[in-house]
């Protein structure tokens, strides 16, 4: 596995954007006989106990972010190709690509879990997987792999992206504490499967007519189980630089406890809600760091472009080997294990209000606020929902939403007659799918789930 940007960047990029982020399905906030609602906030509580379908009783997976496939390729003359193709104009790629550009990846899978009326309130009990990915990237990235026939100076800094995944262990208990104010927590422990965290501070790329000259600042830290880097001389520098990573065994890397905090208050029609998800952090027991130890500066002629498409360092042509070669721009020296480290979770606030017809029970209409704070990947939206429930065993709801990754429109349809549960929904919907099965647009998610209440 060759550490370089190509791998590093890109390898992330297509896995956001492949996988069809949601922690939590945002459309079934509102929704009666969501038995999962209180994952989104821990004061509501189910009317009644349930057990799960393990591996299927609650799957969220989804994608956030600001780029998508149909940003990156093209129908030209029939064919799929890149935004690089000549026939592409610059202004007609460019304009796809905004200042910055996120990409990101949430997966939550309960392995099991249960809920039952016991202590005066509810309670539950998960299990859960989790995995996290994201990247940003700026637009002079994508502005030099376009435009990179010309000289230019690129000055492509604050590229970083973040990958953890961990094990979940929670506890939550909801309970009345009046007649119209509800509250919960959940508890939660963690066990840590691998963290990395890739911070490229500074890449100043000045092309000259048949050369670069290249200043770079680049860290990368990784907390995983029995990680070893393995170096050597490169060919282009002579420095010493790492050029693979080898994994014997996956273990533990680390262990970590967090809290959800929520609060439901009904004042007549209303209700009013807020909550605060995954106040936390995860000790991580070792910092492999990989980094350029400061600045690092070369100078390189290895590559020509030609607008010609049929010469051999044609644009694409010469991408190609670019991409297998771009080691040296970001060339990291193995600087050891740096010892144990805390890295917090990314913290998510809701902030609800629902209101409900007075004369027709059965319609209500909700209005949430969802804030994720995660840093350089931090995102906020805002979904308005109308909900149905014409009967006890069946509840529907649309939302239309936006906020910091776009715009988009969300369902979910609930059934759940005693004895059996099915739901099933989407916070952003995808309306059209590239091959091999990935969606189109920037933003998709996807809920289901299969549980017996009782």
């Amino acid at each position: 596995m060759k550490l370089n940007i190509k791998t590093i960047i890109l390898g992330l990029g297509v896995a956001c954007a492949s996988s069809a982020v949601a922690q939590h399905t945002n459309s079934g906030y509102f929704l009666d006989g969501y038995l999962f609602r209180y994952q989104m906030n821990p004061a509501i509580g189910n009317n009644q106990n349930y057990v799960s379908m393990p591996g299927i009783n609650n799957i969220n997976v989804a994608e956030r972010g600001t780029l998508g496939v149909t940003d990156i390729f093209y129908n030209v003359n029939g064919k799929t190709t890149t935004f690089l193709n000549p026939e592409v104009s610059a202004d007609e790629a460019m304009k796809k690509f905004k200042g910055t550009n996120h990409v990101g990846v949430n997966t939550k899978i309960d392995v099991l879990s249960f809920g039952f009326k016991a202590f005066g309130g509810y309670n539950t009990f998960n299990i859960n997987a989790r995995a996290n990915a994201a990247v940003k990237l700026p637009s002079d990235i994508f502005r030099l792999l376009k435009e990179g026939v010309s000289n230019d100076t690129y000055n492509i800094a604050n590229v970083a992206a973040h990958a953890d995944a961990y094990a979940e262990i929670a506890l939550n208990h909801s309970h009345q504490i009046t007649k119209n104010v509800r509250i919960g927590v959940t508890l939660k422990g963690l066990v840590g499967a691998g963290n990395v965290d890739l911070d490229f501070k500074k890449a100043q790329l000045e092309l000259r007519e048949d050369s670069w000259d290249v200043v770079t600042d680049a860290e990368v830290q990784a907390s995983i189980k029995n990680l070893q880097y393995t170096s050597s001389i490169s060919e282009e520098t002579g420095n010493m630089c790492i050029d693979d990573i080898d994994i014997e065994k996956f273990g533990v890397a680390g262990y970590g406890a967090a809290l959800d905090l929520g609060a439901v208050v009904n004042i007549g029609d209303f209700e009013l809600s807020a909550a605060v998800l995954d106040l936390g952090a995860i000790s991580w027991s070792n910092n492999y760091l990989a980094s350029t130890d400061g600045e690092h500066r070369f100078s390189t002629d290895k590559y020509t472009f030609n607008v010609d498409d049929e010469a051999a360092n044609s644009f694409e042509n010469e991408f190609e080997r670019m991409g297998d070669d771009l080691a040296v721009l970001y060339e990291v020296k193995d600087m050891g294990d740096q010892g144990s480290r805390l890295r917090m979770l990314a913290t998510t606030i809701n902030l609800g209000a629902k209101y409900t017809l007075p004369t027709y029970k059965a319609l209500s209409f909700g209005l949430l606020s969802s804030s994720r704070l995660q840093g350089d990947f931090s995102w906020t939206e805002v979904r308005l929902s109308a909900n149905y429930a014409p009967c006890r065993f069946f509840s529907m709801g649309a939302n239309v939403a936006t906020g910091t990754i776009g715009s988009g429109l969300g369902w979910m349809i609930n059934l759940h007659p005693t004895g059996f549960n099915l739901f099933a929904g989407m916070d952003y919907t995808c309306l059209k799918l590239a091959k091999p099965g990935v969606p189109t647009n920037s933003t998709t998610t996807v809920n289901f789930g299969i549980n017996i209440p009782f």
